[in-house]
C-alpha cells in the first residue's frame, strides 16, 4: 500500500477528528518555554522553574539525557545539568516532543501497551538522533522531535476513535494483514495521516509533519527524504534487532530507497551498520528500566 497524501483521506480525518471535543490542545509548557528561549536573556534556570512545574516531563528528559544512544558523556543527575549539557535549542526540541507524548497518555488494556508505545517511541527517537550525529545530519534535534511523535497517530487512534481501533487489531488477527493496511481497510485513512494533520493543525514545520507522514515509506517524501529516512531506519531496527519493537509495526516493510537516501551503497553494508549498534539499543532499555522511567 502506497501513503499518499490525498483530499478525501484528509477530510475523513478532519470529519472523525472535529467530533472529538477532548482532544488536548498544545501543552501550555511548550507555549511558555518557546517564549523564554525567544528571550536572549533567559538562563538556564528560569528555564528549569518552568519545566519543573511538570514532574513526568522532568523524569523523561533525564530518561533521555542519560540513554546511551543520546551520546552524552557523562550522567546528568538534575533538570539544570541537563539543560546546560544538552542546550537549550536541543531542550526545546525534546520538551516539545516528550510534552505531546505525556499530553496523550493513555492506560494500557489488552489490545495497547502504552509501556511498550514509549519504550519503542523513545528508542527510536533517541536511535535515529544517534544515527543522524554519526552520519553528521546538521539537524538531530528535530530527528528526535520528529522520530518521538512519529507514532503519535496510534496513540489518537487508540484513545479517541477505539471502536475503529478495535475493528483494525481484530481485523489484523482474523486475516493475518499489516496493521497499516487493517487501517486502511478500517477507516480509509492512517494513523501517520492523523499525525500529519494534526502536527499541521499545531502549526510544526511542515518538514516535521511530512517526515511523520511518510515515516514508512520515506522515498515517497518531496522535500524530506533524509529525516523521515532516518526515522523509518531507527524504526526498522527495533524490529531487526528486536529490541524496543512495538507489535504495529510487525510487517513493516523496509524501504529499500533509504540505502540511496543516507549513502550507505549496499544492503550488505547497511546490515553491518544496523547491527554495530545494537549493544547501544540493549543498553538504552536497560538504562530505562533501571531508573524506572519508561511510562
Amino acid at each position: 500500500m502506497l501513503e499518499i497524501k490525498n483530499p478525501e483521506s484528509r477530510e475523513k480525518i478532519k470529519k472523525q477528528l472535529s467530533n472529538i471535543g477532548t482532544l488536548p490542545s498544545v501543552p501550555q509548557i511548550i507555549t511558555e518555554v518557546s517564549s523564554l528561549l525567544d528571550n536572549e536573556r533567559t538562563s538556564a534556570s528560569d528555564l528549569c522553574k518552568v519545566i519543573s512545574r511538570d514532574q513526568a516531563i522532568v523524569a523523561k528528559i533525564l530518561a533521555v539525557a542519560n540513554s546511551p544512544l543520546y551520546g552524552l558523556p557523562r550522567r546528568v543527575s538534575t533538570l539544570e545539568f541537563a539543560v546546560v549539557i544538552i542546550g537549550f535549542e536541543h531542550m526545546r526540541n525534546i520538551l516539545v516532543a516528550l510534552s505531546l507524548v505525556e499530553a496523550f497518555k493513555n492506560r494500557s488494556t489488552s489490545t495497547w501497551n502504552h509501556q511498550l508505545y514509549w519504550m519503542h517511541s523513545l528508542l527510536t527517537a533517541t536511535a535515529a538522533k544517534r544515527i543522524a550525529d554519526d552520519l553528521r545530519y546538521p539537524k538531530s534535534g528535530e530527528v528526535f522531535t520528529a522520530a518521538l511523535l512519529h507514532d503519535l497517530g496510534l496513540v489518537v487512534l487508540q484513545r479517541y476513535m477505539n471502536s475503529d481501533f478495535n475493528k483494525i487489531v481484530k481485523l489484523v488477527e482474523e486475516q493475518q494483514m499489516s496493521h497499516i493496511n487493517a487501517e486502511e481497510e478500517i477507516l480509509g485513512f492512517t494513523h501517520q495521516e492523523i499525525a500529519e494533520f494534526l502536527l499541521e493543525k499545531w502549526n510544526f514545520p511542515p518538514y516535521i509533519a511530512e517526515a511523520v507522514l511518510y515515516h514508512h515509506r520515506p522515498s515517497l517524501a518531496d522535500k524530506g527524504k533524509v529525516l523521515s529516512s532516518l526515522i523509518h531506519l531507527a524504526d526498522y531496527m527495533t524490529q531487526k534487532l528486536n529490541i524496543g519493537a512495538f507489535n504495529w509495526d510487525n510487517e513493516l516493510q523496509f524501504d529499500e530507497g533509504v540505502i540511496d537516501i543516507l549513502g550507505f551503497g549496499s544492503m550488505e553494508y547497511l546490515d553491518g551498520f544496523i547491527k554495530s549498534y545494537e549493544p547501544l539499543f540493549n543498553s538504552h532499555l536497560e538504562s530505562l528500566t533501571e531508573n524506572n522511567k519508561i511510562v
